[in-house]
């Protein structure tokens, strides 16, 4: 990796650079996680490395930076893991944040945020596509994007320019010092070392889908660990084809819902209809005016149906996983607390087919 002690395995700034311009000119389509990873860099590192040239690096308190971000009127925000890409157009608004963590609540803009992941921040402005776009992009302490921020024709250009001038940091280092990154998730005991019992008991008398991941830390087990464990009353493992079934439905229903994505520093949710639903290559996409979802439906190793208790009765869900058990994305009959989830996406979901696999 490039950082301020480089090693003769890591390429040099400028090698890095040019490595950078060749390979966006021969594969203008590759997306920036895509592209650092061919050139063997984080994606921090290869924004980092154009500092001076349409990148600036920011400053926090980064909760300054999120209350500023009304200021910037009609954007798009992106959040993203290794499988999936969520996209939302809207406004900033009902901020609220106290320590390490915050929620954004409005309408369309809608994210959970884990401010312990947020440890570098740039501006950036380039060209893609013929366009000029201008982002504000946010990394973890590994390198990895936890958050991105994009203008739109109908943001305020000068509230880019002042929010941009007032978070620059005072100095413009095109270099990064990388450190890992904890494991946010509990640590795995072994099957038989899990009292079951008591981890159903516990599930059932959740009060909140909330304390799920409660749950997993005081038993030490993982997510798909504890899915498989449970048990029906709780999990149902279903065929991979799930999503589709799911989206389409929704399509043509006008069924709202609820898709959750998250990195470690944030969840982004959207909450609505969805209606075109297209597949390119490997991707299965929701491509609509001001909802966009890009899930990488070859990499799904495991698609459950969750029930969990609330107030309100029964929380279902649809959760696809990872061959390494990471989430990749969440679906949700769309709700609002204080009152019970939809029948019609309860009853889609309990028809899901069920997935042609033993519980081993």
């Amino acid at each position: 990796m490039l950082n301020e002690m480089t090693t003769a395995a890591a390429p040099s700034l400028p090698e890095l650079l040019d490595a950078w311009r060749r390979l966006r000119e021969e594969e203008p389509n590759l997306r920036a996680r895509d592209l650092a990873e061919r050139l063997g860099v984080s994606e921090a590192e290869l924004v980092a490395s154009r500092c001076g040239d349409g990148v600036t690096r920011l400053q926090g308190p980064w909760a300054e930076v999120i209350r500023a971000l009304p200021e910037l009127g009609y954007v798009m925000v992106l959040t993203r893991n290794e499988n999936c890409v969520h996209e939302k157009y809207g406004t900033f608004a009902n901020i609220d944040i106290g320590g390490s963590m915050g929620v954004v609540l409005d309408e369309a803009i809608d994210l959970r945020l884990f401010l312990r992941h947020w440890v570098f921040g740039f501006a950036v402005r380039e060209e893609m596509r013929g366009r000029w776009l201008r982002s504000l992009q946010f990394f973890d302490g590994d390198g990895r994007a936890v958050h991105k921020l994009y203008l739109t024709e109908r943001s305020r250009d000068d509230a880019w320019s002042g929010l941009v001038a007032r978070f620059a940091a005072p100095v413009q280092s095109p270099l990064l010092e990388l450190a890992a990154v904890e494991n946010p998730l509990p640590r795995r005991r072994d099957d038989g070392d899990i009292d079951l019992a008591s981890l159903r008991e516990q599930w059932r008398r959740m009060r909140d889908p909330h304390d799920f991941f409660a749950l997993l830390k005081r038993h030490e087990v993982t997510r798909t660990q504890a899915l498989r464990l449970v048990g029906e009353e709780f999990a149902r493992r279903v065929d991979h084809g799930a999503v589709r079934t799911v989206l389409d439905t929704a399509a043509a229903s006008g069924l709202p819902i609820m898709v959750f994505v998250g990195s470690p520093g944030v969840v982004q949710i959207h909450t609505g209809p969805v209606r075109n639903i297209k597949m390119v290559g490997p991707w299965l996409n929701v491509l609509d005016d001001e909802f966009n979802l890009h899930l990488r439906e070859d990499r799904i190793a495991e698609s459950w149906v969750v029930r969990k208790p609330s107030p309100e009765g029964q929380v279902t869900s649809l959760e696809l996983y990872d061959a390494d058990g990471g989430q990749i994305v969440q679906f949700f009959g769309k709700r609002k607390p204080g009152t019970p989830e939809l029948t019609a996406w309860r009853e889609l979901a309990e028809g899901l087919a069920g997935a042609e696999v033993s519980h081993v």
